[in-house]
């Protein structure tokens, strides 16, 4: 669940079937009380229905949190990392980076610094196209040390120049869900 639609669709489908919750966060949601194997099953499958998932296994929900820590970083976040990506994550979630970034990999099948990467080449994107900012100033938001960095970067992970992707009328972007 990465976006206040999937909140949404969560929400709803706890009201369906009468569950009580504290909160319903980006990937995390409290339910009030015990909740009972054939309720979660029904949760479950209304959840699949809309593109979700339930998930109930102690590591997919932690590589969640290391994946919901990042995107609020490169996505809803103007503030710029004081500390290193690694100790970032080790403090925000309690666990060893290493294993943290172990776990990640062996799940999704890509490094932390992959994903971390991808997200902040998917928000450059964005930027680009909203055409509000110019390279430079997007550099800047972006908290690259410099717009070559930022080029260098951007072509890396999409084979195009941030100014030929700004030339392309059909931008291509990715969904969040699908980063």
């Amino acid at each position: 669940m990465v976006c206040i639609r999937c909140q949404m669709v969560v929400k709803a489908e706890l009201e369906k079937l009468g569950l009580k919750y504290t909160y319903v966060k980006i990937g995390e949601v409290n339910i009030i009380g015990n909740v009972a194997p054939e309720r979660l099953k029904q949760l479950g499958a209304a959840l699949k229905k809309s593109g979700l998932c339930l998930m109930d296994d102690k590591k997919s929900i932690l590589v969640e949190k290391v994946k919901l820590a990042i995107i609020e970083l490169t996505h809803y976040s103007e503030d710029q990392l004081k500390i290193n990506l690694s100790d970032y994550l080790s403090e925000k979630l309690n666990y060893d980076y290493t294993y943290l970034a172990n776990l990640f990999s062996e799940v999704k099948g890509i490094t932390i610094e992959k994903f971390y990467l991808t997200h902040k080449i998917e928000r450059v994107k964005e930027l680009i196209v909203y055409d509000e900012l110019n390279l430079t100033e997007i550099a800047y938001k972006m908290h690259y040390s410099s717009v070559s960095h930022l080029s260098n970067q951007f072509k890396k992970i999409t084979g195009l120049t941030p100014s030929h992707f700004k030339k392309l009328k059909n931008k291509r972007r990715k969904t969040l869900e699908n980063v």
